[in-house]
């Protein structure tokens, strides 16, 4: 039985999740049985159905939940994703979540590299390069902003409409496979531009999230900085012990 979440000590999406997590605990929902819906649970907790959708979307990373849009969401038990899939289609793992990916911008540009681009991409500075930038949410809210700058090998179209996965579109086009990521993740503020893309005060914190990715030949295609409203997003990690 759910009662609503007295506040103070930790975030409120942790404690609803520590409280959904002893919800499906129960035989009734522990055999695969659906659970309440998000306002229902937002209602009997006391808190905002946003804050119920990060806790369920947490569970669903950890593989404790699965989502199907049209029914519902219940307990499941599956291995975890290799680390590779999560960051092959963005759209797709939230569409396995239950959630409809809404682009808010897409603008896809020519400028120069800067200095960290070019260190990224192994090019020199200043070197004319495509640059994509797509404001991404749900729900009619964005949640992240991902700007991306690829090697001069990699070319788009002007007329491209991105409605595929990214690292598919760039097998087609360049017959490149993107094979590894290397991911650094960073606290950040709010620009001015920022907050007009993600509809948050200018100075607002912000999870940064910087990766290269490169083909099978160990050569960076692309350098990326996915800025996410923390407050609307969970960005999990599932780690495993190496065998050696």
């Amino acid at each position: 039985m759910l009662s609503p979440l007295r506040p103070g000590g930790l975030p409120l999406h942790l404690k609803a999740e520590e409280a959904l997590r002893k919800l499906i605990a129960s035989p009734e929902y522990e055999l695969g049985g659906l659970i309440p819906d998000e306002l229902t649970l937002a209602t009997r907790l006391g808190v905002s159905r946003g804050t119920v959708r990060a806790a369920i979307l947490r569970l669903v990373a950890h593989g404790a939940l699965e989502r199907k849009a049209g029914i519902g969401t219940r307990v499941v038990h599956r291995s975890a994703e290799s680390a590779i899939t999560a960051w092959r289609s963005f759209s797709r793992d939230m569409q396995r979540q239950g959630v409809q990916v809404q682009m808010f911008r897409l603008e896809l540009s020519d400028v120069p590299a800067p200095p960290t681009v070019a260190t990224a991409l192994r090019i020199e500075t200043g070197t004319r390069v495509q640059r994509l930038d797509r404001v991404r949410g749900w729900d009619s809210v964005p949640v992240l902003r991902s700007r991306s700058w690829f090697h001069p090998r990699v070319q788009f179209s002007r007329s491209e409409p991105f409605s595929k996965p990214l690292y598919e579109l760039v097998t087609e086009i360049t017959g490149l496979s993107a094979d590894r990521a290397s991911e650094a993740f960073i606290a950040a503020l709010a620009t001015a531009a920022l907050s007009k893309d993600l509809r948050v005060r200018q100075g607002a914190p912000l999870l940064l999230r910087r990766h290269t990715v490169f083909d099978t030949q160990g050569r960076p295609f692309e350098f990326a900085e996915v800025h996410y409203v923390s407050e609307r997003f969970i960005l999990t990690l599932d780690l495993r012990r190496d065998g050696a």
